[in-house]
């Protein structure tokens, strides 16, 4: 039994497939896992667990559940990790931006400055065995928005345990099992055109039991005064990240670590980007410039087609 459903949630246009004897089942499940996780880890919902702390900020320490804290502890280290333009405690600067929502807007240079001095992951604290975080200054903000939907993916494909599965959350892609729609057991997946509409690809990358993730300036932005801005942040500015790169796809078996990589290595030499994902073997990479040129890592070569 093949089962398919397009969800509306984390700001974002969800689908899900299911191929299995229960996929009924499993397709509810899946959903209501989605609806668990979106309370758990959203920054822009004030019930959320993760709001919870960032009300705390400055006050006290919050126990928390232990798929939250393991994520924060993993964004804590790869946000200090270099070269990394991650940076889980940037969410002062983001919310001030809003870029995305209707009331986006451009903070002044004095207020950016007073927020960068908040977003020091350094300063997010960690106690493993009573599983609290605690923030050590009023005002700051954890924003799991990079890393969340990655997670989200990776356990619900491990707890579904579907015979075939795919998950597209907003152009994270991550899938499980055999196509069987195709001769052989391989998804083909759409490289998004940084500038055309949604669903106009520049190639196609076939994938098995593995995830495709994407970042891009072209994904949320604003435009004021004649300038647009984007959503991806430099946590050294305060101000959306000045690239040649218009958009950045890895590939790798988990989609937690695709959202890593296109985090850290996004607007960072692309020459350089190259050569740290050829270095990685359980990373591939995929860059498209402002210019429209292709970019693409050694590893990648053999399954991935220019439209």
């Amino acid at each position: 039994m093949k089962l398919t459903q397009q969800i509306h949630m984390m700001g974002t246009t969800i689908d899900l497939l299911i191929e299995d004897d229960q996929a009924d089942l499993k397709l509810e499940i899946a959903c209501q896992l989605l609806d668990i996780y979106n309370k758990r880890f959203s920054a822009n919902d004030s019930g959320s667990e993760l709001s919870q702390i960032n009300h705390q900020a400055g006050l006290k320490p919050v126990q928390i559940h232990p798929e939250l804290f393991e994520l924060i502890k993993i964004g804590k280290k790869e946000s200090l990790s270099t070269p990394s333009n991650l940076n889980i405690a940037l969410g002062p600067v983001t919310q001030a931006w809003h870029i995305g929502f209707p009331d986006a807007k451009l903070p002044d240079s004095q207020e950016i400055q007073k927020l960068l001095l908040l977003s020091n992951p350094e300063m997010i604290i960690l106690d493993e065995e009573n599983l609290t975080v605690f923030l050590q200054q009023k005002g700051m903000i954890i924003d799991l928005g990079a890393l969340a939907k990655g997670y989200i993916a990776d356990q619900i494909i491990k707890k579904i345990n579907a015979s075939s599965i795919l998950i597209n959350l907003g152009g994270n892609v991550l899938v499980s099992g055999p196509n069987s729609n195709r001769e052989s057991s391989s998804w083909n997946i759409g490289i998004q055109s940084p500038t055309k509409p949604r669903g106009i690809h520049v190639g196609v990358v076939s994938i098995e039991n593995q995830s495709v993730v994407t970042s891009g300036i072209y994904e949320r932005s604003f435009e004021l005064e004649g300038k647009t801005y984007h959503h991806i942040f430099s946590s050294r500015t305060g101000y959306p990240i000045e690239t040649e790169m218009a958009s950045l796809t890895i590939l790798a078996d988990k989609s937690l670590t695709c959202e890593i990589w296109t985090t850290r290595l996004f607007g960072l030499p692309i020459l350089d980007v190259i050569q740290i994902i050829d270095d990685r073997p359980e990373i591939e990479g995929i860059i498209i410039t402002k210019a429209g040129q292709i970019l693409y890592s050694e590893n990648i070569k053999s399954h991935f087609n220019l439209i």
